[in-house]
């Protein structure tokens, strides 16, 4: 069976974005969707998608992050301690990040490592997660290394990501569409991360309509972009929303077999439940949001390029590029706060999301459909 996503390709894109600027229209959803207000202030709501994430293929990062034997990439994911890692076959594996002796966290951040030691007392674990040293193991009669290597978890590499399933899958791995290709290499050392004062659902949202460019980014994409004019297309629990630019007009005097979206607009791909991924012209940049509380997420935060490295035009440009990108992202977590604060006047029962927002509907009817069949499981 394929595992790759049927969406519409480019030249069919364009065509329906150069019909949305001629009749002043947009994508439209089927429906709306009322979400309850109390969905993002529960606490036992809040454990509920902690448990789902967990239990669901969730992106932990790019393959980019792991570009050689022996590279890994640690971090918590929905609460829990992750280390994954690059092996001497080329294959990725994830483990819980605890030593089998006393339970320490064994690395932090992103490295490259031929094995990984205990801090503590020494142990040592193979990049296969194999219990391979034990100092004075003589002091531990009827150990068997064996069976005390680190615990594995369910990982999968598709489309330049790697996957993570942390229990008993509820879910299997969609089909994706090509995401991310082996010509793209990290930007930077790793992974930018940071906390954000807003329910991880907010941040979701804010990735997944225009509406809101020309309220939201007067100053910032919409002089480049469309105000309210998105194609939104859904593969199994995902969705993709093409931001088109102005400059897709010039496409008009292209055939349109030959039409190419590379430049002409951002592509933000949902992998539900809570990463994004999105295209920028020599650039890609993986989003995933950790919800740490009701009112708590931690952004971590990917980029990627297949510009040439060491070639100082390449790279003033592209830092003239991520810095555009990242003034409209601080008017997106601006806007997201101002939300979470709102919570609290009691306005609001639920929030209502229109027909302009399709994604949106799409992925609040996905989790709440896993979240009742959990229960009644």
């Amino acid at each position: 069976m394929s595992t790759t996503a049927r969406l519409a390709d480019d030249p069919s894109v364009v065509q329906r974005i150069l019909d949305h600027i001629d009749n002043k229209t947009t994508d439209l959803s089927e429906t709306t969707w009322r979400e309850p207000v109390e969905h993002y202030r529960s606490e036992p709501r809040l454990a509920a998608e902690l448990a789902l994430l967990r239990g669901c293929p969730t992106v932990f990062c790019p393959s980019a992050a792991l570009p050689e034997t022996g590279s890994y990439v640690a971090r918590d994911a929905a609460g829990t301690p992750i280390l994954a890692v690059r092996g001497a076959d080329g294959r990725v594996r994830a483990f819980r990040n605890a030593c089998r002796h006393r339970g320490t966290q064994l690395v932090d951040g992103a490295g490259c490592e031929k094995a990984f030691e205990c801090r503590y007392h020494g142990w040592t674990y193979a990049l296969d997660g194999r219990l391979r040293h034990v100092p004075h193991e003589h002091g531990f009669p009827g150990l068997d290394k064996s069976t005390r290597g680190l615990v594995p978890l369910g990982t999968t590499e598709l489309a330049g990501v790697v996957f993570v399933t942390q229990e008993p899958p509820r879910v299997g791995l969609d089909r994706l569409p090509p995401l991310i290709g082996p010509d793209y290499r990290l930007l930077g050392p790793g992974a930018f991360d940071f906390e954000v004062p807003a329910n991880w659902k907010i941040l979701v949202e804010g990735f997944l309509e225009g509406y809101h460019i020309r309220s939201t980014h007067r100053d910032t994409f919409y002089p480049v972009q469309f105000d309210n004019l998105n194609v939104v297309e859904t593969f199994g629990r995902n969705a993709r929303v093409a931001f088109p630019f102005r400059a897709i007009n010039k496409l008009r005097a292209v055939p349109p077999a030959e039409r190419s979206a590379d430049g002409k607009l951002t592509y933000v791909y949902h992998l539900f439940p809570n990463v994004m991924v999105a295209t920028f012209p020599g650039r890609i940049f993986v989003v995933v949001l950790e919800p740490l509380a009701t009112d708590r997420t931690r952004m971590v935060s990917y980029g990627l390029t297949n510009q040439p490295a060491h070639d100082a035009e390449a790279e003033a440009k592209l830092h003239r590029a991520s810095q555009f990108v990242d003034a409209g992202a601080v008017e997106d977590r601006a806007v997201a706060c101002a939300i979470q604060r709102g919570l609290a006047s009691g306005a609001n029962e639920f929030f209502e999301f229109g027909l302009f927002e399709g994604a949106i509907v799409h992925f609040h009817r996905t989790l709440d459909a896993l979240l009742e069949g959990a229960a009644r499981s």
